[in-house]
């Protein structure tokens, strides 16, 4: 139970209940109904091709040399390729003339759903004050890694070959 010990409507102790085949945290009283239905968030991804080379970045949080695809979470009303694009400018001060959809990728461990986009940008690098540094990758030597975003470049690594 993540965060939630007491119903948030009417304080009662949470329990386990069986909610469509899951145990889930809910409130006892059966006048309330509040489950804690910890549903994963909603997380854009982009594969940014520049200048025929993929951009990793460094956020300012994580250690040094360790890189990986511009991420952001999708705003309310707003459609997951629009998103995309919209990361791509505050982030890295590029503008976004094609956005195409790589997969969705679950990621348990942060409670996320991946939306994956390769998304080919102009403009000039400038970053934003959530990232420390960036690296230019030539396609042909990026490699995946096996958690979080990682499955998406391998996945668009694969169709990239595939289609060449």
């Amino acid at each position: 139970m993540p965060g939630y010990r007491f119903c948030p409507r009417c304080g009662s102790v949470l329990v386990a209940r069986d909610t469509g085949g899951a145990s889930r945290p809910a409130c006892p009283a059966d006048s309330c109904g509040f489950v804690v239905w910890d549903n994963p968030v909603p997380v854009i991804a982009a594969i940014v091709e520049y200048a025929g080379r993929i951009v990793l970045a460094r956020n300012v949080a994580w250690p040094e040399k360790m890189f990986g695809l511009v991420t952001g979470y999708l705003e309310r009303d707003e459609a997951p390729a629009v998103a995309a694009a919209r990361e791509v400018g505050e982030e890295l001060g590029l503008r976004a003339s094609a956005v195409d959809l790589v997969g969705l990728y679950p990621f348990a461990r942060k409670n996320q759903l991946i939306i994956a986009y390769h998304v080919i940008a102009d403009g000039c690098i400038v970053l934003n004050e959530e990232l420390a540094e960036y690296r230019l990758i030539d396609p042909d030597k990026l490699k995946a890694w096996d958690f979080g975003t990682g499955p998406a470049v391998r996945d668009w690594l694969a169709a990239r070959a595939a289609a060449a």
